[in-house]
Parts: structure tokens; sequence; C-alpha cells
């Protein structure tokens, strides 16, 4: 359902973008681009993320880029709960989740401009891959465990471990989730590598700064399955659709000015 959502958003955005990108016909100051830097904020279509991309000017249309993205991956039968079946929690949690998941990956790609931005309203549609490691970050879940609720005769005694799933058949014995930073020094990691396929919409005003929004694909492959819930199918194979709102400025920019008839370099 979630997918769904996304990709129904991505088709919408692209196709409100396409229309937009019509814009008001001038001529405006041309950028000559260096490099860029940007970050993004990044909805997933099973988590949230950021990114941050560097790109170097190969042609006048194409960059180098290198990423980093960190993401949170939730597997697709999580439930959030907020009561159990005698209390309520201030700290929901997922029943069966073992494990936090996250992915940083790092990578290399190319950057192609297909369409430029002939005009100040304009948008210019740059098409991107990526590819390069990725490292799943594994933090154990803790909980808030009532014991001997059913027993009159001694006092309820409540507890901090992680799920077991022979143990904690009925949820009505968690309260809730423990401290976040519970588990800390047990993280564990998986190695992987992933591939991104995405088109970004530029559409900022001026030229020296960077508004865009990207939607595009990623698959992410790890050496094992992650370990995430413990009464449910894990994956060693995620397939993710994202979109993201990227900021960010161009580095070293040109400029050419129309001034007298005659065109001047200018550099900033």
């Amino acid at each position: 359902m979630v997918v769904k959502k996304i990709a129904i958003l991505i088709g919408f955005l692209i196709s409100h973008l396409l229309l937009l990108a019509q814009g008001e016909l001038e001529e405006p100051d041309k950028v000559f681009y260096k490099n860029e830097r940007t970050f993004a904020i990044l909805i997933n279509s099973n988590g949230l993320g950021i990114n941050y991309r560097y790109g170097k000017r190969v042609t006048a249309l194409r960059k180098i880029i290198y990423e980093g993205d960190l993401v949170n991956i939730k597997h697709p039968k999580e439930i959030k709960l907020n009561t159990s079946q005698y209390y309520f929690s201030t700290r929901s949690f997922v029943y069966g989740k073992l494990n936090q998941f996250y992915n940083l990956r790092i990578g290399i790609g190319l950057q192609d401009e297909m369409f430029p931005k002939f005009d100040r309203g304009g948008i210019s549609i740059r098409r991107y891959f990526a590819f390069g490691p990725a490292i799943g970050i594994i933090k154990p879940i803790y909980y808030l465990i009532n014991i001997d609720m059913n027993n009159d005769a001694v006092p309820e005694t409540q507890i901090i471990e992680k799920f077991t799933y022979n143990q904690h058949i009925q949820t009505s014995i968690i309260v809730g989730r423990a401290s976040y930073f519970k588990g800390f020094n047990e993280i564990s990691f998986i190695p992987g590598l992933y591939g991104k396929f995405g088109l970004m919409f530029e559409f900022g005003k001026y030229n020296e700064t960077i508004h865009a929004l990207d939607a595009g694909i990623i698959i992410d492959a790890f050496v094992k399955k992650v370990p995430i819930m413990a009464i449910e199918s894990n994956n060693l194979i995620f397939m993710t659709l994202f979109i993201s709102y990227r900021f960010g400025k161009v580095i070293d920019a040109r400029f050419k000015m129309k001034k007298t008839g005659l065109d001047e370099i200018i550099t900033d």
C-alpha cells in the first residue's frame, strides 16, 4: 500500500513539474556549473533518511556524482502499537521487532542533464545513477515487560529485555519499548551493495542555488538476511521507491551576461 502511494505521488509530481517547465520565456544570465553541493531529505516506501551529494562537472551536461545516504529501513509487516491488553504505553512499540535497521550507502555515479532550463521560471530535468557499498547497521531493541501479572500474591515486577517469541507470546506482558539508547553497545553490521536510478527536477529561481525534487528507485542487497522481525520472514534484498527534496548551491560558478551586445564572462 505504501509503495503504491509513493508511486502515485511520484507520477503526479513528474506530470505537474513537466507542465510547469515551460515557464516565462526570457533570456536569464547563463551559468556554467563547475561543481554542486546538495543535501536531501528522503521519503522512502520503507522509511526515511537523508542524503549528501557532490557533483563534479565533466562536460556542460554531465557530472560525476559522489553521494552518501543514511536511511532507516522498516519491515513491511511492522504494525506500531500504543497499548497492550492491560496497559497504555507512552512509548509505542512494534510487536515482534528485534532490531532497528539503518542503511549507510556510499556511492559514485553519473548525472546527465536531459532538458536544460532555458528560462527563469522553467525546470531542468536530469537523470542519474549511482552505485556502491552499503553498510547495514543493526541495533537491538529492548522492551519494558511486566512479569507475574496474573499472580495476585506476588507484586508485579518490571524488567527490561529483548523480545523472545517463545516467552512473549502475548502482547499483554509488554508495556512499551525501553530507552532508544539501550542496546547501542551491541550494534552489529551487515555488508552489502546498492544501486540507485532517479530523475531530478531542478526548479530554483536563481542560478547559483539549487532547489529540486528527486524521484526514483533503489535496490539494496546484503550478504545475509537482515533480522528485523522475529515472527515474519526477513529479507536480504530491499527494493525502495523514493522521493526527496534537494537543496544546495553551485560552487565556483561562472556566469555569462549580455552587456551592450557583447558577452562578458564574470567569475564569482
